[in-house]
């Protein structure tokens, strides 16, 4: 009988593995704690369950970096990408999900397929044989984490990740907000309309930005620092590096025009995105916070528009634990102690949902064709994933290695005429070169 892959954790990155290797003839067990061991930040059981916000980001594939990386995926038949796509909501340029439908399909997939099998059992140590994918990102439990620790020889390093607040769409003063996606940008009357947004005149501003430092803050426990990554930074954290920053950060207001009073341009605005298909729910775009629950109702009722909002969810925030895998991994992603254990995901220091799942794509691959007796290279460096592994195996700077998104500075370099309008033409020729490449990876699999 084939040998079995075993997967432990059901994020974005375990589903994805998953669904990879069971589509190559590969029997796979994927051990996912939840609902029996519960966590701060999820809700249910479901597997790929989005915990922080709703969105894909950029679905750009032509000049943008996470646009690319969907492409890829969807090119590799990717479950995480396809269920996406089915339960796409309207934002803008961006790739917005129904987060609950959305998980519930991923699950529903992989329960159904015949050589997948799903178990709560809790993994508390490292396996001393057999295959295994460790994804069990930001939110690893403390037993492993410590197993982990223990094996490597080393402190996992660790930071802060904040979730952004959900308000009742209901109780959004239209009168005052209006819907309009930045720049107008979309295909569809939907998607150009995305987004609601609320301004604020400087006044409004300058007062917002006094009562979001003078709130109070979720304190850390003892021996915890906040080393937190720049790319989700809590509101209040921008806030103190400077009183003008978030007005350059979620709440710059170029691109957009006041449909109730269309000839006064906004000091600021704040944008709320939808958060489900229903049009129910919307997360405040950007304002991932640690101040306490009381302090975050009476700081964002400040906004004008959300004076009389009723929230879903309130922010939160929790540790996000990750190795430092130029140090510990290999080109296979497997652990150099213990290469019949590969890591996946966030916890390998990817950082956002796409990325971890097509961490978890590559992790499912190169686990499922060394069980079936063949070699699986990584992608080119060319590509959104060639690159993205290329950082986290030996690319990155052990000493100073940090969560990172996937971007353009991650690829080797390409010629193109420098200035602005070269830009866009170089970020084209990054993706058409990658397209190229990944095909041909893809071809050479068979």
């Amino acid at each position: 009988m084939r040998e079995t892959l075993h997967i432990v954790g059901g994020g974005m990155a375990g589903s994805e593995a998953a669904w990879q290797a069971a589509r190559s003839g590969v029997p796979v067990v994927i051990h996912e704690m939840r609902p029996k061991v519960g966590t701060f930040a999820h809700r249910t059981g479901n597997l790929a369950e989005m915990v922080c916000s709703n969105s894909f980001r950029s679905d750009d594939d032509e000049r943008n970096a996470v646009g690319l990386l969907h492409w890829e995926m969807r090119a590799a038949g990717g479950l995480i990408m396809e269920m996406a796509d089915q339960h796409r909501l309207p934002a803008g340029g961006a790739l917005a999900v129904d987060r609950d439908p959305f998980s519930e399909s991923v699950t529903e997939r992989l329960r159904a397929h015949p050589l997948i099998t799903v178990t709560d059992e809790e993994v508390t140590s490292l396996p001393t044989d057999g295959h295994w994918i460790i994804a069990t990102g930001p939110l690893t439990s403390g037993t492993l984490a410590e197993a982990i620790r223990s094996e490597t020889g080393a402190e996992a390093l660790a930071f802060f990740d904040a979730i952004a607040p959900i308000v009742y769409a209901e109780s959004i003063d239209m009168s005052v907000a209006w819907a309009q996606s930045r720049y107008d940008k979309g295909e569809t009357e939907a998607e150009r309309k995305a987004y609601l947004n609320c301004p604020m005149t400087k006044n409004d501003y300058e007062g917002f930005i006094d009562a979001l430092l003078a709130a109070d803050k979720t304190e850390f426990h003892e021996g915890e620092t906040a080393g937190y990554f720049d790319g989700c930074l809590p509101i209040e954290v921008m806030a103190e590096r400077g009183r003008e920053t978030l007005r350059f950060g979620p709440m710059k207001p170029v691109g957009l025009t006041n449909a109730h009073r269309p000839d006064v341009k906004p000091y600021a605005v704040v944008q709320l995105r939808r958060d489900n298909a229903l049009g129910t729910l919307y997360n405040i775009v950007g304002f991932q916070t640690k101040m306490k629950y009381g302090a975050q109702t009476d700081v964002f009722k400040r906004i004008p528009g959300l004076q009389d909002a009723s929230f879903a969810r309130l922010g939160g925030i929790h540790r996000n634990t990750f190795i430092n895998s130029p140090t510990l991994l290999d080109a296979q992603m497997r652990l150099k102690s213990r290469p019949h254990i590969r890591f996946a995901g966030q916890i390998t220091g990817v950082e956002g949902y796409v990325e971890s799942a097509a961490m978890g794509l590559l992790a499912g691959r190169m686990a499922a064709a060394e069980i079936l007796g063949r070699d699986l290279p990584s992608p080119g460096p060319e590509t959104a994933m060639g690159a993205l592994i290329t950082h986290i195996t030996g690319g990155a700077e052990a000493k100073t290695f940090q969560p990172m998104n996937v971007n353009f500075g991650l690829f080797p370099p390409i010629d193109a005429k420098g200035g602005r309008r070269g830009r866009k033409d170089r970020y084209k020729a990054y993706t058409d070169r990658a397209k190229t490449t990944f095909n041909e990876w893809l071809v050479g699999q068979g």
